[in-house]
C-alpha cells in the first residue's frame, strides 16, 4: 500500500463506545479474554481520567508529525486519535495547538508512540493524552504517510473505526465488531468482582474465594510451623 488517507471508514456505535468507557481497562481486558492490551509503556500525561472512542489512525515518518494535520480533518465527535510512526521516534509531535484544533472537532483524547509537548497546558485545557515520551523537541512536516490504516501498537493492531479505552492503567482495544459482545462480558466481570469485594471485605481470605489452597498442594507447598527456638 502506498501513502493514503482514507476517508470516512466505519466505526464502532458512540452508544457502544459510551457504554465501555464505564469499564477500566482492566476489566475490559480480562472481560474479552486478556486480548487487546496496547504497548504497556504508553503511559498518561494526566491521572484520574478515563476516556473511550473510535479510533483514527495516524502513521507517521519518525520526527514529522505531517500526517497528524492530515488526520485532524478525518476526524469527527467521538473519535480518538492514534498516531504511531514508521520507526521509534520520541520528539515532541503533538501539543497545544493541535489539541486545540482536535477539540474542537469534538475529538476525545490521543494515544501516541511518539513523544508529546505542552503537557501543563493539555492537562488545564482538559485534553488527555497516553504517550511514550515527553519531548521538547518539535518535528517538521515534510514527509508522505497515512492515515486510517491498520497500524501495529505493541502486538495489538489498531484499525479505524475500532474502540480504544485508556485509564491510568494503560490501553485497551476492541474490535469494532465485538464491542456489543465486550459490554456484556464486562456487566458480567463487574458483577463477579463486586460478590468477590464484598467476601473479601467480609473476611473471606482468597486462598478460599479462588479454591487455591489445592493448587498449592498440588505444587507441593507445605505448611511448616516455625521453630520457637530460631
Amino acid at each position: 500500500m502506498g501513502h493514503v488517507i482514507i476517508t470516512d471508514p466505519p466505526r464502532a456505535s458512540l452508544e457502544d463506545v459510551d457504554r465501555l468507557q464505564r469499564f477500566g481497562v482492566a476489566t475490559i481486558h480480562e472481560a474479552i479474554g486478556r486480548v487487546g492490551l496496547l504497548d504497556p509503556r504508553l503511559r498518561p500525561i494526566q491521572t484520574g481520567v478515563r476516556v473511550a472512542g473510535t479510533a483514527v489512525t495516524a502513521e507517521c515518518w519518525p520526527g514529522d508529525n505531517l500526517m497528524i494535520h492530515a488526520a485532524v480533518e478525518q476526524c469527527r465527535p467521538g473519535d480518538l486519535l492514534v498516531v504511531t510512526t514508521t520507526s521509534e521516534s520520541t520528539d515532541g509531535f503533538f501539543g497545544e495547538l493541535l489539541a486545540t484544533s482536535l477539540q474542537s472537532r469534538g475529538v476525545r483524547g490521543l494515544v501516541t508512540t511518539t513523544g508529546v509537548r505542552d503537557t501543563e497546558e493539555l492537562r488545564s485545557m482538559s485534553f488527555p493524552v497516553w504517550s511514550a515520551a515527553v519531548c521538547a523537541q518539535g518535528t517538521v512536516k515534510a514527509t508522505a504517510g497515512s492515515v486510517n490504516i491498520p497500524v501495529a501498537i505493541g502486538r495489538t493492531v489498531v484499525r479505524p473505526g475500532d474502540v480504544v479505552v485508556a485509564d491510568d492503567d494503560g490501553i485497551v482495544l476492541i474490535p469494532r465488531h465485538d464491542a456489543a459482545a465486550a459490554i456484556e462480558t464486562a456487566i458480567a466481570r463487574e458483577a463477579n468482582e463486586e460478590q468477590t469485594r464484598a467476601a473479601l471485605a467480609a473476611g473471606e481470605l482468597g486462598l478460599d474465594r479462588y479454591g487455591l489452597r489445592s493448587l498449592l498442594a498440588e505444587l507441593g507447598v507445605e505448611y511448616r510451623k516455625a521453630s520457637r527456638d530460631e
